[in-house]
């Protein structure tokens, strides 16, 4: 099932960012992002703002009213952006001032920040590049990605496979890239195939007649992998990724009490002659 906290938008939300590990032209989709989970409350960003690396922010911030919050590097080589915002994140934690945490950063020094935070009972939320490490997209509640986010023309992700044949060839050993190919791999890593955690997940949502509810199936992918986003695919609902597979799924809609509720069924597969 979904977790509560993800069906209360009442819920207060504090968005802090770490400037060093983010991109000014997507702030406005990050809170929309988290503003899906709650009312954006507390918004700080830490950086060392004598840099130049920093001036670009400063519209940014004015814009959408997140408070700048100055951290010097005392020692070269040293990010004190990181002791800052958890300092910050456990004060607002133990007085209870906020529900939960949207943390911006693709740096793994804030897993166990995350971790502290679930701990705590609070949600808690990432958005980073597609190369954060593992172990930081885990400890959160959900993930999501920054490339998810940029605008399509930025986005190297073509239309995900359809069908068993585009599956197949995914499979295959990768072409030899090209050399602009090769410089954005840290953008744009390699593509998983979604099918096994769709199996996973419907699995743990069906129900006795056969079915499952879809934002069961949505709750359950994000259990299985926090990081799970359909954007990821090429679409925007969760609902079209799994239409895609209509060799593997078929929905079915009904509605209950003013809205319409969409169910999934896994087909049979046809045993070979």
């Amino acid at each position: 099932m979904n977790e509560p906290f993800l069906d209360d938008k009442r819920k207060k939300i504090a968005l802090l960012i770490d400037g060093d590990n983010a991109q000014p032209a997507l702030i406005d989709k990050i809170m929309a992002e988290a503003g899906k989970y709650g009312l954006v409350t507390i918004r700080r960003i830490y950086g060392d703002w004598t840099t130049v690396s920093m001036s670009g922010w400063k519209h940014t911030l004015h814009d959408n009213a997140i408070q700048p919050i100055q951290q010097f590097r005392y020692t070269v080589g040293k990010n004190a952006t990181d002791s800052a915002m958890i300092i910050d994140t456990m004060d607002i934690l133990y007085n209870h001032l906020v529900d939960g945490f949207c943390l911006v950063s693709s740096d793994s020094d804030y897993t166990r920040l995350a971790t502290r935070i679930r701990e705590m009972g609070f949600f808690v939320m990432g958005v980073g590049k597609r190369t954060t490490p593992k172990s930081f997209v885990n400890a959160c509640h959900l993930f999501i990605y920054t490339e998810n986010l940029a605008p399509k023309g930025r986005s190297s992700q073509s239309a995900p496979p359809r069908k068993r044949e585009a599956r197949k060839a995914e499979a295959r050993e990768p072409r030899e890239e090209h050399a602009d190919e090769r410089e954005d791999k840290t953008e744009a890593p390699r593509k998983y195939d979604p099918i096994p955690l769709l199996k996973a997940a419907f699995d743990m949502a069906i129900g006795e007649d056969g079915w499952a509810e879809l934002g069961m199936i949505g709750g359950y992918l994000r259990q299985l992998d926090p990081g799970f986003d359909s954007r990821t695919f090429g679409f925007r609902q969760l609902s079209q990724l799994i239409r895609s597979y209509s060799d593997l799924f078929e929905t079915r809609y009904q509605e209950l009490e003013g809205r319409t509720d969409v169910f999934v069924r896994m087909k049979e597969e046809k045993a070979e002659a």
